[in-house]
């Protein structure tokens, strides 16, 4: 029985996946979960083991015999990253840092697989071709403090695999929706709003384009890489569900029933129009990833 070691994984993606491998497989699976305000032990259904402790300070005694590292932890928030950048410098590259580190001294491991975004391709509406996506190869051009930390995890990642021979993956996905998500993300942030009639802000006017994923489907695919043959790859994850900020308003105050009432404010700045994903390397490799579509889950969720 192999020992997967998921960081994050009391966040919303993270205990998605810890959830997915404890009702789907018998790995062991111990959480490495700082236990910030995003985070929350109802999240995991199963009894899982906790290792409550900053990714700066993991060290290779902490986590003894495993196999395999996800890598979730993350600040992700891209307000906050406007309003204070320091925390994300320090959780997601020197914290990324100190797991590669940590995990070169396990002879054991198999792969280190490091979640990261689509935002560190940056705004496709840059590019003179409207129907562009990003690929695994595209440049990488992060627009906010959060995506170019992201960005630079992920080239440590990489440069580890190269210097060290380590075995990493890299997975870029889009936006994820699902159950457990914090209320100050932007679904279930318009969801209460709605909900309790209070006036929803839109950024700007509202046009900027997302790709959303269901946190499940993702879990599925991660797992897939996971135990693949796979390694010092990068692999996007994504299922094609594009869809205007406006129009998230709109599809949520139909199924509630509801007019919407909201006021355009300010634009975020650095806010990027468009993101966009070509997820063929994955799908060709593995086949399709989407087994939950966005309506449905609208539909019996909200």
């Amino acid at each position: 029985m192999s020992k997967i070691i998921v960081t994050g994984g009391l966040g919303f993606i993270g205990s998605h996946f810890v959830n997915y491998v404890n009702k789907s497989t018998d790995h062991e699976v111990l959480i490495v979960d700082k236990m910030t305000y995003a985070a929350s032990r109802k999240n995991i259904k199963h009894p899982t083991p906790i290792l409550e402790k900053d990714i700066c300070d993991v060290t290779a005694e902490d986590l003894g015999d495993y196999d395999y590292i996800v890598h979730f932890a993350a600040e992700s928030h891209v307000d906050n990253s406007i309003k204070d950048g320091l925390p994300f410098v320090r959780t997601n590259v020197e914290g990324t840092y100190n797991l590669i580190e940590v995990a070169r001294k396990n002879p054991k491991l198999k792969k280190f697989l490091h979640i990261s975004t689509d935002e560190v391709y940056g705004d496709m509406s840059d590019h003179t071709d409207i129907n562009h996506t990003a690929t695994e190869s595209e440049e990488l051009n992060p627009s906010s403090y959060y995506s170019a930390t992201k960005t630079a995890a992920d080239l440590l990642v990489a440069a580890a695999g190269r210097t060290f021979n380590f075995p990493y993956l890299i997975t870029r996905t889009c936006n994820n929706y699902g159950e457990n998500q914090h209320q100050e993300k932007f679904i279930p942030k318009v969801i209460h709003s709605i909900k309790s009639n209070v006036k929803v802000p839109v950024y700007g006017d509202g046009t900027q384009v997302r790709e959303w994923i269901h946190a499940d489907d993702n879990a599925a695919a991660i797992y897939k890489l996971l135990l693949s043959d796979k390694i010092q790859e990068v692999f996007n994850i994504g299922v094609g569900e594009r869809y205007q900020n406006i129009e998230i308003l709109n599809l949520i105050g139909t199924h509630l029933g509801k007019t919407v009432d909201f006021e355009y404010v300010e634009d975020r700045l650095g806010h990027d129009k468009k993101y966009a994903l070509n997820c063929r390397k994955f799908e060709q490799e593995f086949g399709s990833i989407q087994t939950i579509q966005f309506s449905d889950w609208l539909i019996k969720n909200v």
